[in-house]
Protein backbone atom coordinates (compact mmCIF):
# COMPACT_ATOMS: atom_id res chain seq x y z
CA UNK A 1 0.00 0.00 0.00
CA UNK A 2 1.05 3.42 -0.53
CA UNK A 3 3.02 5.11 2.49
CA UNK A 4 0.44 8.35 2.03
CA UNK A 5 -2.43 6.26 1.70
CA UNK A 6 -1.97 4.19 4.92
CA UNK A 7 -1.02 7.08 6.96
CA UNK A 8 -4.08 8.83 5.79
CA UNK A 9 -5.99 5.69 6.41
CA UNK A 10 -4.14 5.88 10.17
CA UNK A 11 -4.99 9.24 10.89
CA UNK A 12 -8.69 8.84 9.93
CA UNK A 13 -8.82 5.79 11.98
CA UNK A 14 -7.53 7.55 14.85
CA UNK A 15 -9.71 10.39 14.39
CA UNK A 16 -12.87 7.80 15.32
CA UNK A 17 -11.67 7.18 18.49
CA UNK A 18 -12.48 10.15 19.75
CA UNK A 19 -15.80 10.85 18.17
CA UNK A 20 -18.54 12.67 19.06
CA UNK A 21 -21.15 9.54 19.76
CA UNK A 22 -23.07 9.95 22.84
CA UNK A 23 -23.72 13.79 22.05
CA UNK A 24 -26.23 12.99 20.07
CA UNK A 25 -28.13 9.88 21.71
CA UNK A 26 -30.95 9.77 23.89
CA UNK A 27 -30.43 11.55 27.26
CA UNK A 28 -32.87 8.87 28.75
CA UNK A 29 -31.18 5.88 27.89
CA UNK A 30 -27.83 6.69 30.04
CA UNK A 31 -24.82 3.95 28.68
CA UNK A 32 -24.04 0.74 30.84
CA UNK A 33 -21.25 0.49 33.32
CA UNK A 34 -19.87 -1.71 35.32
CA UNK A 35 -18.81 -0.47 38.50
CA UNK A 36 -16.53 -2.78 40.55
CA UNK A 37 -15.06 -2.32 44.12
CA UNK A 38 -11.40 -3.84 43.70
CA UNK A 39 -10.30 -3.05 47.17
CA UNK A 40 -12.07 -2.41 50.45
CA UNK A 41 -10.03 -0.35 53.01
CA UNK A 42 -9.14 -1.67 56.36
CA UNK A 43 -7.63 1.52 58.10
CA UNK A 44 -3.99 -0.44 58.27
CA UNK A 45 -3.64 -0.02 54.45
CA UNK A 46 -5.08 3.19 54.25
CA UNK A 47 -8.33 5.26 54.69
CA UNK A 48 -10.37 9.04 54.37
CA UNK A 49 -9.07 10.44 51.25
CA UNK A 50 -10.24 13.41 50.78
CA UNK A 51 -10.11 16.04 47.72
CA UNK A 52 -8.33 15.91 45.20
CA UNK A 53 -6.68 12.12 46.06
CA UNK A 54 -4.78 12.11 42.23
CA UNK A 55 -4.21 8.68 41.45
CA UNK A 56 -1.26 7.98 38.86
CA UNK A 57 -0.56 5.08 35.85
CA UNK A 58 2.65 4.00 36.80
CA UNK A 59 4.97 3.11 33.46
CA UNK A 60 4.28 -0.59 34.27
CA UNK A 61 0.20 0.32 33.98
CA UNK A 62 -0.39 0.08 37.63
CA UNK A 63 -2.20 2.28 39.34
CA UNK A 64 -0.70 4.48 42.46
CA UNK A 65 -2.16 6.83 45.25
CA UNK A 66 -2.01 8.17 48.22
CA UNK A 67 -4.29 7.90 51.29
CA UNK A 68 -4.86 10.83 53.55
CA UNK A 69 -4.49 8.66 56.56
CA UNK A 70 -4.08 5.36 58.02
CA UNK A 71 -2.10 3.13 57.34
CA UNK A 72 0.54 1.84 59.62
CA UNK A 73 1.33 5.87 60.46
CA UNK A 74 0.22 9.15 59.26
CA UNK A 75 -1.41 8.54 55.45
CA UNK A 76 0.48 5.71 52.60
CA UNK A 77 1.53 5.28 49.36
CA UNK A 78 0.02 2.34 47.69
CA UNK A 79 -0.12 0.75 44.53
CA UNK A 80 -2.80 -1.70 42.84
CA UNK A 81 -2.78 -3.13 39.26
CA UNK A 82 -6.00 -2.75 36.83
CA UNK A 83 -6.73 -6.86 38.07
CA UNK A 84 -6.88 -5.44 41.81
CA UNK A 85 -4.56 -6.57 44.16
CA UNK A 86 -3.30 -4.04 46.91
CA UNK A 87 0.22 -3.22 47.79
CA UNK A 88 1.20 -0.64 50.55
CA UNK A 89 3.97 0.51 50.00
CA UNK A 90 4.98 3.58 52.06
CA UNK A 91 3.38 4.45 55.64
CA UNK A 92 4.18 8.50 56.49
CA UNK A 93 5.44 9.29 59.96
CA UNK A 94 8.80 10.90 60.16
CA UNK A 95 8.99 12.64 56.87
CA UNK A 96 5.96 14.11 56.65
CA UNK A 97 1.99 13.67 57.33
CA UNK A 98 -1.07 13.15 55.17
CA UNK A 99 -0.73 13.21 51.75
CA UNK A 100 -4.00 14.48 50.82
CA UNK A 101 -3.37 15.75 47.59
CA UNK A 102 -2.14 12.50 45.93
CA UNK A 103 0.81 11.28 43.71
CA UNK A 104 1.99 12.58 39.98
CA UNK A 105 4.13 10.91 37.67
CA UNK A 106 7.24 11.78 36.47
CA UNK A 107 9.20 11.67 33.16
CA UNK A 108 12.19 9.48 35.47
CA UNK A 109 9.04 6.87 36.00
CA UNK A 110 9.11 7.85 39.97
CA UNK A 111 6.53 9.43 41.60
CA UNK A 112 6.21 13.08 43.68
CA UNK A 113 3.51 14.18 45.70
CA UNK A 114 3.46 16.38 49.20
CA UNK A 115 2.06 16.18 52.62
CA UNK A 116 -0.38 18.47 54.10
CA UNK A 117 1.73 18.30 57.42
CA UNK A 118 5.12 17.15 59.43
CA UNK A 119 8.09 17.44 57.93
CA UNK A 120 11.04 19.42 59.76
CA UNK A 121 9.32 22.39 59.70
CA UNK A 122 6.07 20.64 60.86
CA UNK A 123 4.41 22.74 57.74
CA UNK A 124 4.77 20.00 55.19
CA UNK A 125 6.90 18.17 52.82
CA UNK A 126 7.49 17.36 49.21
CA UNK A 127 8.59 13.77 48.61
CA UNK A 128 9.68 11.61 45.45
CA UNK A 129 9.05 7.89 45.79
CA UNK A 130 9.42 5.05 43.44
CA UNK A 131 7.48 2.50 42.08
CA UNK A 132 9.26 -0.55 44.42
CA UNK A 133 8.08 2.10 47.78
CA UNK A 134 11.42 4.08 48.25
CA UNK A 135 10.67 7.47 49.53
CA UNK A 136 13.61 10.45 49.76
CA UNK A 137 12.16 13.47 51.76
CA UNK A 138 12.82 16.45 48.61
CA UNK A 139 11.75 19.62 50.70
CA UNK A 140 10.40 20.55 54.08
CA UNK A 141 8.18 23.61 54.35
CA UNK A 142 9.03 25.91 57.11
CA UNK A 143 5.53 28.33 57.32
CA UNK A 144 7.19 31.92 56.11
CA UNK A 145 7.81 32.82 53.08
CA UNK A 146 7.78 29.71 51.38
CA UNK A 147 4.13 28.42 52.35
CA UNK A 148 2.91 26.04 54.03
CA UNK A 149 0.38 22.62 54.19
CA UNK A 150 0.47 22.04 50.58
CA UNK A 151 -2.67 19.90 49.33
CA UNK A 152 -1.32 18.83 45.93
CA UNK A 153 1.38 17.09 44.55
CA UNK A 154 3.96 19.34 42.30
CA UNK A 155 2.96 18.34 38.12
CA UNK A 156 5.93 18.09 35.84
CA UNK A 157 6.43 20.71 33.29
CA UNK A 158 7.81 20.74 29.57
CA UNK A 159 11.01 22.13 31.20
CA UNK A 160 11.59 19.57 33.13
CA UNK A 161 10.72 20.94 36.60
CA UNK A 162 7.93 20.54 38.93
CA UNK A 163 5.43 23.30 39.94
CA UNK A 164 3.25 23.22 42.18
CA UNK A 165 1.67 25.42 45.14
CA UNK A 166 1.19 25.37 48.68
CA UNK A 167 -2.69 25.84 51.15
CA UNK A 168 -2.54 27.58 54.02
CA UNK A 169 0.02 29.30 56.32
CA UNK A 170 1.55 32.57 56.69
CA UNK A 171 1.54 32.85 52.77
CA UNK A 172 0.63 30.98 49.35
CA UNK A 173 2.66 30.60 46.68
CA UNK A 174 3.72 28.90 43.59
CA UNK A 175 6.75 27.37 43.48
CA UNK A 176 9.09 25.29 41.17
CA UNK A 177 11.06 21.75 42.64
CA UNK A 178 13.78 20.29 40.57
CA UNK A 179 13.91 16.83 40.32
CA UNK A 180 16.74 16.82 43.10
CA UNK A 181 14.89 18.97 45.44
CA UNK A 182 16.23 22.30 44.74
CA UNK A 183 12.81 24.70 45.88
CA UNK A 184 12.20 27.94 44.57
CA UNK A 185 9.07 30.42 44.93
CA UNK A 186 8.06 31.60 41.91
CA UNK A 187 4.76 33.37 42.61
CA UNK A 188 2.99 34.52 46.21
CA UNK A 189 -0.66 33.65 45.57
CA UNK A 190 -3.66 35.37 46.09
CA UNK A 191 -5.34 32.53 47.75
CA UNK A 192 -4.28 29.06 48.79
CA UNK A 193 -4.86 26.30 46.39
CA UNK A 194 -6.47 22.88 46.69
CA UNK A 195 -5.87 21.61 42.78
CA UNK A 196 -3.19 20.01 41.15
CA UNK A 197 -1.65 22.39 38.23
CA UNK A 198 -2.46 21.18 34.48
CA UNK A 199 0.32 21.06 31.75
CA UNK A 200 -1.72 22.07 28.74
CA UNK A 201 -0.80 21.50 25.14
CA UNK A 202 0.51 25.40 24.93
CA UNK A 203 3.07 24.71 27.50
CA UNK A 204 1.53 26.37 30.25
CA UNK A 205 0.39 25.32 33.40
CA UNK A 206 -3.06 26.15 34.20
CA UNK A 207 -4.66 25.96 38.14
CA UNK A 208 -7.19 27.67 40.46
CA UNK A 209 -7.07 29.27 43.89
CA UNK A 210 -10.09 28.32 46.18
CA UNK A 211 -10.50 31.91 47.51
CA UNK A 212 -9.24 35.03 46.60
CA UNK A 213 -9.92 37.18 43.22
CA UNK A 214 -11.98 39.77 42.38
CA UNK A 215 -15.18 38.70 44.57
CA UNK A 216 -13.01 36.63 47.36
CA UNK A 217 -14.10 33.31 45.97
CA UNK A 218 -11.63 31.93 43.62
CA UNK A 219 -9.84 32.35 40.21
CA UNK A 220 -8.59 30.13 37.71
CA UNK A 221 -5.00 31.35 36.49
CA UNK A 222 -2.06 30.72 33.96
CA UNK A 223 1.07 29.97 34.58
CA UNK A 224 4.30 30.12 31.97
CA UNK A 225 7.21 27.86 33.68
CA UNK A 226 9.46 29.37 34.99
CA UNK A 227 7.84 32.50 35.40
CA UNK A 228 7.65 35.26 38.60
CA UNK A 229 3.62 36.12 37.33
CA UNK A 230 0.58 34.54 37.07
CA UNK A 231 -2.16 35.70 34.67
CA UNK A 232 -5.98 35.35 36.23
CA UNK A 233 -8.32 34.09 33.29
CA UNK A 234 -11.32 34.16 35.31
CA UNK A 235 -12.43 35.52 39.05
CA UNK A 236 -15.16 32.88 40.16
CA UNK A 237 -18.43 34.66 41.45
CA UNK A 238 -21.62 32.44 41.46
CA UNK A 239 -19.68 29.33 41.97
CA UNK A 240 -16.91 28.89 43.63
CA UNK A 241 -14.65 26.13 45.98
CA UNK A 242 -12.47 24.54 42.60
CA UNK A 243 -10.94 21.84 44.65
CA UNK A 244 -10.65 19.43 41.60
CA UNK A 245 -8.14 19.55 38.72
CA UNK A 246 -8.31 21.05 35.10
CA UNK A 247 -8.35 19.08 32.21
CA UNK A 248 -7.88 20.02 28.60
CA UNK A 249 -10.41 18.70 26.07
CA UNK A 250 -10.41 17.76 22.50
CA UNK A 251 -11.54 21.18 21.79
CA UNK A 252 -8.48 23.34 23.63
CA UNK A 253 -10.98 24.53 26.38
CA UNK A 254 -10.59 23.89 29.66
CA UNK A 255 -13.06 21.70 32.55
CA UNK A 256 -13.29 21.58 35.67
CA UNK A 257 -15.61 21.76 38.49
CA UNK A 258 -16.69 24.31 41.05
CA UNK A 259 -17.70 21.82 44.29
CA UNK A 260 -20.25 25.05 45.62
CA UNK A 261 -22.73 27.56 44.68
CA UNK A 262 -24.10 27.58 41.23
CA UNK A 263 -27.90 28.59 40.35
CA UNK A 264 -28.59 25.27 42.43
CA UNK A 265 -25.97 25.79 44.91
CA UNK A 266 -24.62 22.37 44.81
CA UNK A 267 -22.11 23.26 42.65
CA UNK A 268 -21.60 22.97 38.44
CA UNK A 269 -19.22 21.88 35.58
CA UNK A 270 -17.61 24.94 33.63
CA UNK A 271 -15.37 25.11 30.60
CA UNK A 272 -12.87 27.99 30.18
CA UNK A 273 -10.92 28.89 27.10
CA UNK A 274 -7.08 29.92 27.24
CA UNK A 275 -7.66 33.11 26.31
CA UNK A 276 -10.18 33.58 29.43
CA UNK A 277 -13.80 32.83 28.04
CA UNK A 278 -15.61 31.19 30.66
CA UNK A 279 -19.22 29.11 30.75
CA UNK A 280 -20.83 26.88 32.73
CA UNK A 281 -22.22 23.82 30.95
CA UNK A 282 -24.17 22.42 34.03
CA UNK A 283 -25.08 23.47 37.67
CA UNK A 284 -26.06 20.61 40.41
CA UNK A 285 -28.78 21.37 42.58
CA UNK A 286 -29.45 21.06 46.57
CA UNK A 287 -33.33 20.14 46.00
CA UNK A 288 -33.74 16.83 45.30
CA UNK A 289 -30.14 15.97 44.67
CA UNK A 290 -31.29 13.16 42.68
CA UNK A 291 -28.49 13.92 40.00
CA UNK A 292 -25.84 14.27 43.20
CA UNK A 293 -24.11 17.72 44.72
CA UNK A 294 -20.51 19.06 45.43
CA UNK A 295 -18.31 17.89 42.86
CA UNK A 296 -15.36 17.86 44.73
CA UNK A 297 -13.24 15.73 42.09
CA UNK A 298 -12.93 17.40 38.40
CA UNK A 299 -13.90 15.70 35.64
CA UNK A 300 -12.12 13.07 33.00
CA UNK A 301 -12.72 12.95 29.07
CA UNK A 302 -13.91 9.51 27.65
CA UNK A 303 -13.24 8.23 23.95
CA UNK A 304 -16.86 9.54 23.52
CA UNK A 305 -16.14 13.18 24.12
CA UNK A 306 -18.65 13.28 27.20
CA UNK A 307 -17.25 14.26 30.77
CA UNK A 308 -17.08 11.69 33.63
CA UNK A 309 -17.35 12.84 36.97
CA UNK A 310 -18.50 11.85 40.25
CA UNK A 311 -20.76 13.82 43.08
CA UNK A 312 -20.03 13.86 46.73
CA UNK A 313 -23.70 13.66 48.03
CA UNK A 314 -27.08 12.88 46.88
CA UNK A 315 -28.33 10.54 44.53
CA UNK A 316 -30.67 7.69 44.82
CA UNK A 317 -28.74 6.81 48.02
CA UNK A 318 -27.51 10.08 49.65
CA UNK A 319 -23.81 9.18 48.83
CA UNK A 320 -22.98 10.30 45.66
CA UNK A 321 -23.24 9.52 42.28
CA UNK A 322 -21.14 9.34 39.02
CA UNK A 323 -22.16 10.51 35.85
CA UNK A 324 -21.33 11.86 32.38
CA UNK A 325 -22.52 15.16 30.28
CA UNK A 326 -22.12 16.17 27.00
CA UNK A 327 -19.12 19.26 27.10
CA UNK A 328 -22.13 21.53 25.90
CA UNK A 329 -23.93 20.29 29.17
CA UNK A 330 -27.05 19.24 26.63
CA UNK A 331 -26.76 16.11 28.04
CA UNK A 332 -26.61 14.55 31.16
CA UNK A 333 -27.00 11.48 32.68
CA UNK A 334 -26.78 9.50 36.24
CA UNK A 335 -24.63 6.30 35.09
CA UNK A 336 -24.19 4.79 38.45
CA UNK A 337 -25.71 6.06 42.31
CA UNK A 338 -22.68 4.71 44.93
CA UNK A 339 -23.86 2.78 48.31
CA UNK A 340 -22.50 2.66 51.59
CA UNK A 341 -21.84 -1.31 51.54
CA UNK A 342 -19.32 -0.79 47.79
CA UNK A 343 -18.03 2.97 48.49
CA UNK A 344 -19.54 6.03 49.09
CA UNK A 345 -19.15 9.74 49.37
CA UNK A 346 -16.15 9.88 46.12
CA UNK A 347 -14.34 13.32 46.71
CA UNK A 348 -11.21 12.16 45.09
CA UNK A 349 -10.06 13.26 41.00
CA UNK A 350 -11.01 10.45 39.06
CA UNK A 351 -8.02 8.39 37.01
CA UNK A 352 -8.86 7.81 33.28
CA UNK A 353 -6.10 4.51 32.97
CA UNK A 354 -5.05 4.54 29.00
CA UNK A 355 -6.83 0.79 29.06
CA UNK A 356 -10.17 2.80 28.88
CA UNK A 357 -11.05 2.26 32.38
CA UNK A 358 -12.04 5.01 34.93
CA UNK A 359 -10.48 4.47 38.60
CA UNK A 360 -11.15 6.62 41.92
CA UNK A 361 -11.55 6.21 45.85
CA UNK A 362 -14.23 6.51 48.35
CA UNK A 363 -13.77 8.33 51.35
CA UNK A 364 -16.37 6.18 53.24
CA UNK A 365 -18.18 2.88 52.83
CA UNK A 366 -16.59 -0.69 51.45
CA UNK A 367 -16.66 -3.66 53.33
CA UNK A 368 -15.08 -1.78 56.48
CA UNK A 369 -16.54 1.55 56.50
CA UNK A 370 -12.93 3.06 55.51
CA UNK A 371 -13.26 3.66 51.75
CA UNK A 372 -13.04 2.01 48.77
CA UNK A 373 -10.97 1.72 45.50
CA UNK A 374 -12.89 1.37 42.56
CA UNK A 375 -12.88 1.00 38.76
CA UNK A 376 -15.58 2.17 36.17
CA UNK A 377 -15.93 0.17 32.85
CA UNK A 378 -17.87 2.86 30.77
CA UNK A 379 -17.11 0.96 26.95
CA UNK A 380 -14.82 3.90 26.56
CA UNK A 381 -11.90 2.86 23.94
CA UNK A 382 -7.76 2.21 25.31
CA UNK A 383 -5.53 5.38 23.96
CA UNK A 384 -1.94 6.66 24.46
CA UNK A 385 -0.60 9.18 26.65
CA UNK A 386 2.38 11.81 26.49
CA UNK A 387 4.37 11.64 29.91
CA UNK A 388 4.39 15.58 30.93
CA UNK A 389 5.48 15.89 27.17
CA UNK A 390 3.12 18.99 25.10
CA UNK A 391 5.81 18.85 22.50
CA UNK A 392 9.29 18.07 20.85
CA UNK A 393 11.82 18.09 18.22
CA UNK A 394 12.82 16.35 15.42
CA UNK A 395 15.79 14.02 17.16
CA UNK A 396 14.49 14.55 21.11
CA UNK A 397 12.20 11.66 22.68
CA UNK A 398 9.63 11.67 24.68
CA UNK A 399 7.77 8.94 26.61
CA UNK A 400 4.21 7.21 25.95
CA UNK A 401 1.90 5.38 28.17
CA UNK A 402 -0.61 3.21 27.12
CA UNK A 403 -0.23 -0.96 26.38
CA UNK A 404 -0.08 -3.60 23.88
CA UNK A 405 3.47 -2.06 22.75
CA UNK A 406 5.49 -5.32 22.78
CA UNK A 407 3.28 -5.68 19.33
CA UNK A 408 3.78 -2.67 18.54
CA UNK A 409 4.53 -2.37 15.32
CA UNK A 410 5.72 1.67 14.19
CA UNK A 411 4.77 5.15 15.83
CA UNK A 412 2.96 7.96 13.31
CA UNK A 413 3.00 11.66 13.74
CA UNK A 414 0.95 13.93 11.46
CA UNK A 415 2.88 13.12 8.04
CA UNK A 416 5.26 11.59 9.67
CA UNK A 417 6.99 9.64 12.03
CA UNK A 418 8.49 8.15 15.42
CA UNK A 419 11.41 5.88 16.44
CA UNK A 420 9.66 4.22 18.89
CA UNK A 421 12.13 2.20 21.56
CA UNK A 422 9.86 -0.15 23.89
CA UNK A 423 10.44 -0.18 27.37
CA UNK A 424 7.59 -2.59 28.13
CA UNK A 425 4.32 -3.64 27.19
CA UNK A 426 2.75 -0.33 29.10
CA UNK A 427 5.94 2.34 28.01
CA UNK A 428 7.88 3.72 25.36
CA UNK A 429 9.96 6.15 24.18
CA UNK A 430 9.70 7.56 20.74
CA UNK A 431 11.75 9.98 19.00
CA UNK A 432 10.00 12.34 15.82
CA UNK A 433 11.98 11.71 12.81
CA UNK A 434 12.16 14.34 10.06
CA UNK A 435 8.71 15.15 8.48
CA UNK A 436 6.59 14.49 11.48
CA UNK A 437 4.09 17.16 11.89
CA UNK A 438 1.72 18.46 14.75
CA UNK A 439 -0.94 15.90 14.95
CA UNK A 440 -2.34 13.29 17.27
CA UNK A 441 0.32 10.47 17.83
CA UNK A 442 -0.52 7.33 16.45
CA UNK A 443 1.00 3.80 18.05
CA UNK A 444 0.47 0.99 15.15
CA UNK A 445 -0.83 -2.21 16.84
CA UNK A 446 -2.04 -5.66 15.10
CA UNK A 447 -4.91 -5.64 17.77
CA UNK A 448 -5.74 -1.82 16.37
CA UNK A 449 -4.29 1.26 16.80
CA UNK A 450 -4.28 3.46 19.60
CA UNK A 451 -4.12 7.73 19.50
CA UNK A 452 -3.49 10.41 22.03
CA UNK A 453 -6.57 12.51 22.62
CA UNK A 454 -4.53 15.49 22.35
CA UNK A 455 -2.63 16.54 19.14
CA UNK A 456 1.21 16.99 20.54
CA UNK A 457 3.29 19.51 18.98
CA UNK A 458 6.53 18.59 16.44
CA UNK A 459 8.71 22.18 17.43
CA UNK A 460 10.33 23.70 14.28
CA UNK A 461 13.93 24.12 14.27
CA UNK A 462 15.90 26.63 12.63
CA UNK A 463 19.76 25.46 11.58
CA UNK A 464 20.79 28.41 9.53
CA UNK A 465 19.85 31.45 7.17
CA UNK A 466 21.60 32.86 4.24
CA UNK A 467 22.33 35.46 3.54
CA UNK A 468 23.33 36.80 7.20
CA UNK A 469 22.88 40.38 6.54
CA UNK A 470 21.43 42.66 3.86
CA UNK A 471 18.52 45.33 3.43
CA UNK A 472 14.81 46.15 3.48
CA UNK A 473 13.58 43.76 0.62
CA UNK A 474 16.81 41.00 0.78
CA UNK A 475 15.08 37.77 0.21
CA UNK A 476 16.50 35.09 2.89
CA UNK A 477 16.90 31.45 2.73
CA UNK A 478 15.74 30.21 6.36
CA UNK A 479 17.26 26.41 6.79
CA UNK A 480 15.94 24.07 9.69
CA UNK A 481 13.28 21.19 10.66
CA UNK A 482 9.35 20.88 10.82
CA UNK A 483 8.49 24.26 8.67
CA UNK A 484 5.84 23.23 7.03
CA UNK A 485 2.45 25.33 8.27
CA UNK A 486 4.77 28.42 9.04
CA UNK A 487 2.20 30.93 9.71
CA UNK A 488 4.23 33.72 11.09
CA UNK A 489 8.47 34.87 10.03
CA UNK A 490 10.02 37.54 12.15
CA UNK A 491 13.31 39.75 11.70
CA UNK A 492 14.03 41.16 15.07
CA UNK A 493 10.38 41.30 15.93
CA UNK A 494 8.95 42.70 12.83
CA UNK A 495 6.69 40.33 10.85
CA UNK A 496 7.75 39.68 7.36
CA UNK A 497 4.90 40.51 4.77
CA UNK A 498 5.88 37.74 2.27
CA UNK A 499 7.09 34.64 2.97
CA UNK A 500 7.18 30.91 0.92
CA UNK A 501 7.66 27.84 2.87
CA UNK A 502 9.57 25.51 0.40
CA UNK A 503 9.83 22.27 1.95
CA UNK A 504 9.82 20.98 5.40
CA UNK A 505 13.49 22.42 6.00
CA UNK A 506 13.58 25.40 4.25
CA UNK A 507 11.27 28.85 3.98
CA UNK A 508 12.46 31.74 1.96
CA UNK A 509 11.35 35.46 3.41
CA UNK A 510 11.35 38.66 2.37
CA UNK A 511 12.75 41.37 5.27
CA UNK A 512 10.06 43.54 5.58
CA UNK A 513 10.12 47.45 6.16
CA UNK A 514 10.71 48.46 9.67
CA UNK A 515 13.02 45.57 10.46
CA UNK A 516 15.80 46.19 12.50
CA UNK A 517 18.73 43.33 13.31
CA UNK A 518 18.04 40.83 15.57
CA UNK A 519 16.77 37.03 15.58
CA UNK A 520 15.14 35.46 13.08
CA UNK A 521 11.61 33.19 14.05
CA UNK A 522 9.44 31.43 12.16
CA UNK A 523 6.01 29.92 14.08
CA UNK A 524 4.41 26.81 13.40
CA UNK A 525 1.47 25.21 14.73
CA UNK A 526 3.85 23.41 16.74
CA UNK A 527 5.34 26.32 18.22
CA UNK A 528 8.24 28.96 17.45
CA UNK A 529 11.94 28.56 16.33
CA UNK A 530 14.38 30.78 16.89
CA UNK A 531 17.54 31.60 14.95
CA UNK A 532 20.57 31.27 17.12
CA UNK A 533 22.27 34.28 15.55
CA UNK A 534 20.83 37.61 14.41
CA UNK A 535 19.94 38.42 10.71
CA UNK A 536 21.73 42.00 10.96
CA UNK A 537 19.49 44.82 8.42
CA UNK A 538 21.92 47.19 6.88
Amino acid sequence: MNRLIALSILFLGSMQLWGQALDTEDPSSPPAVTYTDIHDFVETDGCCTLYPSMLAQGEDGNIYGATTSGGVGYGNIFMIPPSGTFTNLYNFSANGLYPQGGISLGTDGNFYGATYQGGTGHAGTLFQITASGTEKALYNFTNTTDGAYPRVPPVQAGDGNYYGTTANGTVAVLYQLTGSGTFKVMVTLAAQSYSPLLLATDGNLYGTTLLGGTFGKGTIFKYSPGATTVTTLFNFQNEFSPTGPLIQGVDGKLYGTASTGGTGDGGAIFHITTGGTYKVIYNFSTTGATDGRYPYGGVVQGSDNKLYGVASTGGANSVGTLFNVSTSGSSFQVLYNFATATGSTPYSALLLHTNGTIYGITYTGGAHGYGCIYSVKASLKAFVKPLNKVSAKVGSSFGLLGQGFNTATGVTIGAGTATPTIKSDTYMTAKPVAGATTAQVIVDEPSGNLSTPLTFNITPTISSFSPASGPVGTVVVITGQSLTGATKVKFGGIAATSFTINSNTQVTATVPTGAVTGKIKVTTAGGTATSSTNFTVQ
